[in-house]
């Protein structure tokens, strides 16, 4: 069989011309960067449960402190790898992305470390525990957060405190009643509510969920009825029971 080779000229020619449109189409549409600013930064900061202690203008001032804020500058000399690299060694930052797109725009999408208790606790420590069980420095965040106090230790903030504080925060109801919890010297916790004048004795720091149920029971048709000021102690100590201390005049 002879081989046609006009055809197969004429075959490798639309090859040939088909891929140089294709990278014609591709490199005119490409904006030249040489030539463009960066015309505006958008940053996108992930929601969770509570406010984080992450802003847009937090992003903003940590990205000029380093003197790498992109807004007005070209955008071939915005370095995203270095963007992220900076915004990743703040100690409130989870993950981060940042990438260029069309029209001078630069975006950085991260998600933040949550804060979901504050320990202050008898030997000068005061830190954050997030949702992780990490340790987040002392800063000026005003967020609205139980506050753990007593002997806590960072293993014992680690290990009992965050899955109890996960489960405050992660419960409308409880996020909004208790205050502080208390950790006495023996690893015992008491818990300090919003309403009602009253604290409440957990025990060991373990079942909590199944206790603040009680709680929550006992609050609804018990103290509605009996009065929320009418206990001065309850005590969850014991399956099946709660008892109470009421409350004295002179408290």
């Amino acid at each position: 069989m002879t081989l046609n080779w006009k055809k197969t000229l004429i075959v490798t020619i639309d090859i040939l011309l088909a891929a140089y449109l294709a990278l014609a189409v591709t490199a005119f549409n490409k904006p030249d960067e040489s030539k463009q600013v960066c015309t505006q930064v958008r940053v996108d900061i992930t929601d969770n449960v509570v406010d984080g202690f992450l802003s847009a203008g937090e992003i903003k001032r940590i990205l000029q402190r380093n003197k790498i804020y992109p807004l007005a500058k070209p955008m071939s000399a915005v370095d995203v790898r270095l963007i992220e690299e900076t915004l990743r060694r703040s100690p409130f930052v989870d993950m981060v992305e940042c990438h260029k797109a069309q029209n001078g725009l630069v975006c950085i999408t991260l998600t933040q470390r949550m804060p979901i208790v504050r320990v202050k606790a008898d030997n000068g420590d005061d830190y954050y525990i997030d949702n992780r069980g990490g340790v987040m420095p002392n800063t000026k965040y005003a967020g609205d957060l139980v506050v753990a106090t007593g002997c806590v230790s960072k293993a014992y903030a680690r290990k009992v405190l965050t899955p109890i504080g996960n489960f405050i925060v992660n419960d409308r109801f409880w996020r909004n009643q208790i205050v502080q919890i208390n950790v006495l010297h023996d690893g015992t916790m008491e818990i300090v509510p919003r309403v009602g004048e009253h604290v409440v004795y957990l025990g060991r720091p373990t079942q909590v969920p199944e206790k603040l149920a009680r709680l929550r029971k006992f609050y609804r048709y018990g103290l509605n009825k009996a009065g929320w000021n009418k206990y001065s102690y309850i005590n969850l100590e014991f399956d099946n029971q709660i008892i109470c201390k009421k409350k004295t005049k002179q408290q």
